[in-house]
Order: C-alpha cells, then structure tokens, then sequence
C-alpha cells in the first residue's frame, strides 16, 4: 500500500473510505445537528465555511499531508470524519486527527473501531514506527478516549496553534510500533463491549 493512496477500511461497525467533495453536506449537517460546531476547544467550527474547510482540506491532501475520510455507519450514512496526516513516509510516522463524529454515535463503538482501521492501516501496511494522536489540553474527554485507545502521554506543546482567535495548547501522545501488538489487543477487547 502506497502513502499516497487513500484505502477503503471496512469494519463492523464503521467503513472509512475517501472523502468526496459530495460528502460536504453531510459533515456540515453532523456537525449542525448536534451542536458540534459550538465546542470551542475543537476545530469542527472551522465547518461554519464548509467550502473553505473543503477546499483546504483537498488542497492539503493534493500535496500530500493528508489523507481525508470520511466515517460511514454500516447503513453508509456519513457520521463523521478522519484524516491520517503530518505524514512522513521518511521517518514512518504520521498522525491520525482531523477526527469528529456525530453526537449519536459517540462513547459507541465507532471511534474504538475507526482507530482500530487507522492504525491497522499505519503499523501493517504502512510499516509506521511511530503514530501521534494530539487534542486540545481543555478536551479532557477526548485525553480520556486517546488514553483508553493505549496511547502514551508524550508531553503538552504549549502555545501550539491559534483557533479562533485563542492560543492552544495541544496534548501529544504516540503509539510506536513495537507497542502496537498490546495496543491492538486492548481495542479489540473494547471493540467485544460494544457487541
């Protein structure tokens, strides 16, 4: 498998597949339904100019940064979207981020299972050694998700990025490859919960 390549990963409870310009309405209606847009400390407000979001995000794919998915439910609905960047084939490392869901399918089995593919994807196709999950350091919830996946705490980036107008600091955790087999285990085990 190519880094330059965008690859369907299919599970029980979710498919990734490539994002598609045709997936914009949906995203903007994920993010409106359930207020998503309103969370200060995440970058889903950035959704308010869809065609903006969109056009930045091709463009970042275009040269290569990124990979773009969007989170379909079994029944193929668009509940959310991913995305594998920071990529650098190089040093077989990249990030997985860009990542929200729709309110109903939050704390299910959707996020357990997408970074389950995801990560799949970067420690045995990819051959990565190294996998970065960052979050905003108020979005406690989303420390205690990254932390439950089995990720380990690197460190706080202070001052890291201004969004919307407010200067972030961002919580960085990896997964290295030679982790990965435990880590893998622990998400199939929380995968078994959600049935």
């Amino acid at each position: 498998m190519s880094w330059s390549e965008t690859p369907t990963l299919v599970g029980r409870h979710v498919t990734l597949r490539p994002l598609d310009r045709s997936d914009e309405a949906a995203l903007v209606e994920v993010a409106r339904a359930g207020d998503l847009w309103d969370t200060f400390y995440a970058n889903v407000a950035q959704l308010k100019d869809s065609s903006r979001w969109m056009d930045a995000s091709f463009a970042e794919q275009a040269h290569g940064r990124v990979r773009l998915f969007a989170v379909a439910d079994p029944a193929g609905q668009v509940v959310g979207t991913t995305r594998l960047m920071r990529m650098n084939e190089k040093h077989r490392r990249l990030e997985i981020g860009g990542t929200f869901y729709a309110r109903a399918v939050q704390r299910t089995g959707v996020n357990t299972e997408a970074k389950l593919l995801l990560l799949s994807h970067a420690f045995d196709q990819l051959g990565c050694q190294c996998v970065q999950i960052r979050t905003d350091l108020l979005n406690k919830r989303s420390q205690t998700a990254i932390e439950r996946l089995g990720a380990k705490r690197d460190g706080v980036l202070r001052g890291h990025q201004i969004v919307d107008g407010r200067l972030r600091d961002s919580v960085v955790y990896s997964i290295l490859d030679r982790e990965w087999p435990g880590v893998r285990q622990n998400l199939h085990f929380l995968l078994a919960r959600h049935g």
